[in-house]
This record gives structure tokens, C-alpha cells and sequence, in this order.
């Protein structure tokens, strides 16, 4: 089955949004609505304005749109998770997921009164080298088949001490709307380090059924027991003519080397395009922050202005910076230097939000047979790197 092959195979990427573009260099974030997909505003060519969205009728689409799992045989029916993800929510926990396989196999499958059907299913793949995957199938849809929802479960592990707990579901309604959604943790022992590492991620989209709309976004968290930490998130959305990109990391060292960047951009279908990037760089105090903010008229004129800081740890900061107006400064200001060296959320936090992936037991390994090292696959990540730099001033 294909939630038990060695690594989570993503879905063709097919989706289309729309955003709320703003800057916050803090967060990192592109404040956008909870809602699903939503509704146009027109924006502002020379800022990046909120695209607000409103449509009304994704607000219905955490409803059950007449999925009514009422049990017909002995066994109560799965219960429906059939409402589409949130935005810009990043990386669930393994609580709210819930999780729960069972410990025997079981296939079975019902029709409700009002004629919708559901299905349950579980079961044990076991492999080479030790590898079990324990997992189970749920799904259910309406009398006709335009409402459907699926949702899958899954947990592996094998003598390497590779240990894996994930999920999938995904779901559509009667006005054709329809999203999916994975999620997915990961113990493994690094092969360059031997240190143990913990990874999370997560991809989420949802597509409009009526409007050229629709959203995706991947989530991914990497942690060792040293305190080496990488995050990161790429984002996308549509709404008809315009549409929405974003872009950022973190990279931590464990020993005091911090970088973080972002890079996001939006157009219109007009031409008109805009976007903001930055990064900056830390080790012991001194470093550099660097940016630029731009803006594309639908005739190709460009205006964009980009800045830069050295920090040099001693209380002193050089600022410079210029556009494409004529602006430009260079000055060198007392000013204290404030930067982030650890992550927030790290090794030991992550270690105690992960229960239950490490709580997966492993096949017992019979005595005399020793585990292969090199047939455990670390999960596959997209990690974009370091951001794009602006280079200071000619001097």
C-alpha cells in the first residue's frame, strides 16, 4: 500500500490560492485568512497590501455537506474528518492528529440509511531488516459520490532504530471543492554525526471547485541532539488574477551561527508585480542583515530600494542603503545588536511532543542478526537553502 512504502510519496502539485501579502521580518509570516480559499480586493501596485478573502461559501466547508455516518452493522462506523486544513498553521502535534491504530486486522465496510457508505481497513506490511508498518485506511462518501473523504494512518520502524508516525486525508464536497493533506514525524540516527535527529513536516492544499482558486503550502522542522535545528516553508495561492509566493528558512548550528531568510512576491494576471526579501547572518555578535523591497508596473518600470547593516559587535552598526529614486544613506550608528541564537522550539521540546513516535516498538530482533545500517532512508525534505543576498554598497 502506498502509505507503507519507505517514503511518503507527495502529490502532484495542483493547486491554486490567494493570499494576504504584508511583511513581518519577526515572524516571518504572511498574515493570510483562516478561511479555506476566499473572495478578491483589489491591491495596491505600490505596496504589498492585504488580498483579503471572504468567500462564503468555503465557510461551509467544514460542515458535513450531508455525510451522515449513521452505523448500519454491528461495528460503529469511522468517524468523518472530512474539513480541509487550515492556513498557515504549520506543523500539527501528534494530539491533534489522534492517531490511533489498532493492534489486529480488520476490513469492514457499511451502508448508512441515507444511502452514503463508509469503509475501514488495517493491517501490517513486514520487510527486510527488521521493517514493520502498521497502518489503517478510513474513508466514506454521500449516496452519489460528489462527497468523499479519506484518511490514512500509518506508523514504521525497523532495527535501525528508524521509527516514522504519519497520516494523510484528504476530502471533496458537491461544488466540487476539494483538498488534501499530509503530515508525517521521523526518528532516525544521522549516518555523519551518529546523533540522533527528529523531523517533522506537513503539505496542505485545497483547490476551488467554481474560481480559479486554490492554496498549498509545505512545512518542515529538523532537529539533533546537539541543538542543529532547520526550518522552513514554501507557500503558494491563487485567486483568479493574482497570485502568491513565499519562501523562508532557519538554520541554526547548535553552537551559536544563526541564519534566517525570506523571500516573497505576488502578481497580477495586469503584470503588476511586487515582493520583499531579506536575511541575516549572526555568530557571537557580529553579523549582517540585508533586504530588498520591489515593485513592477504592468509597462515593465522597476523601482526597488535595498538596505544593509553590519554589525560589528562592539555597540557599533553600519546602515546602508539605496533605491532607484536617487535615495541612499551610509552611516555608521551606536546602536545594541539583539539577535536570536537558539530557536524557540528545539530538541528538547520537540523530544517531548513526540510520545508516541518514540514510543513505536520495533520487530524483535532475533539474537545473532545484527541491523543494516544502510537500508534505513532517512525522510526526503525540500530544503531550499540559504536565501538570496543583497550586496552592500560600492564603496
Amino acid at each position: 500500500m502506498a502509505a507503507c512504502t519507505r517514503g511518503l510519496v507527495a502529490r502532484p502539485f495542483g493547486i491554486k490560492t490567494r493570499l494576504k501579502v504584508s511583511c513581518n521580518h519577526g515572524d516571518v509570516r504572511m498574515p493570510v485568512s483562516r478561511q479555506c480559499l476566499v473572495s478578491c480586493k483589489p491591491v495596491s501596485a505600490k505596496s504589498m497590501l492585504p488580498l483579503s478573502f471572504s468567500s462564503q461559501r468555503f465557510r461551509r466547508l467544514s460542515k458535513k455537506h450531508g455525510l451522515h455516518l449513521r452505523c448500519s452493522s454491528k461495528s460503529s462506523a469511522p468517524q468523518s474528518r472530512d474539513t480541509p486544513p487550515k492556513r498557515d498553521t504549520g506543523i500539527a502535534s501528534e494530539k491533534e492528529w489522534g492517531i490511533n491504530l489498532l493492534d489486529e486486522e480488520v476490513k469492514e465496510f457499511g451502508t448508512n440509511e441515507d444511502g452514503s457508505t463508509w469503509y475501514r481497513e488495517s493491517g501490517e506490511d513486514l520487510g527486510e531488516n527488521g521493517y514493520r508498518c502498521r497502518w489503517a485506511h478510513m474513508g466514506g462518501q454521500n449516496h452519489d459520490g460528489s462527497v468523499e473523504w479519506k484518511e490514512t494512518w500509518w506508523e514504521k520502524s525497523d532495527w535501525t532504530g528508524y521509527k516514522e508516525l504519519g497520516a494523510e486525508k484528504s476530502g471533496k464536497n458537491a461544488e466540487g471543492d476539494s483538498w488534501w493533506e499530509t503530515w508525517k514525524e521521523v526518528l532516525y540516527q544521522d549516518e555523519w554525526s551518529n546523533l540522533a535527529r527528529i523531523e517533522r513536516g506537513a503539505e496542505k492544499q485545497a483547490k476551488s471547485g467554481t474560481e480559479d482558486a486554490g492554496w498549498y503550502e509545505k512545512w518542515w522542522e529538523k532537529y539533533d541532539a546537539k541543538g542543529w535545528t532547520e526550518k522552513g516553508a514554501h507557500k503558494y495561492g491563487r485567486l483568479n488574477e493574482q497570485s502568491w509566493w513565499e519562501k523562508w528558512g532557519e538554520h541554526y548550528d547548535g553552537r551559536g551561527f544563526v541564519l534566517k531568510w525570506t523571500d516573497k512576491w505576488a502578481e497580477t494576471k495586469l503584470g503588476t508585480r511586487w515582493g520583499d526579501k531579506w536575511e541575516e547572518k549572526f555568530f557571537a555578535g557580529i553579523g549582517s542583515r540585508q533586504g530588498e523591497t520591489w515593485h513592477v508596473s504592468p509597462a515593465g518600470e522597476r523601482w526597488s530600494r535595498t538596505w544593509g547593516e553590519e554589525h560589528f559587535g562592539d555597540g557599533k552598526v553600519h546602515k546602508y542603503g539605496k533605491s532607484t529614486t536617487g535615495e541612499s544613506w551610509d552611516i555608521v550608528v551606536d546602536e545594541e545588536t539583539f539577535y536570536e541564537s537558539e530557536p524557540h522550539y528545539g530538541w528538547a521540546d520537540v523530544v517531548g511532543d513526540s510520545t508516541q513516535l518514540l514510543s513505536i516498538k520495533p520487530v524483535e530482533r532475533p539474537p545473532g542478526v545484527f541491523p543494516d545500517f544502510g537500508s534505513s532512508t532517512p525522510p526526503e525534505t525540500d530544503d531550499p537553502g540559504p536565501g538570496p543576498t543583497v550586496p552592500p554598497p560600492d564603496q
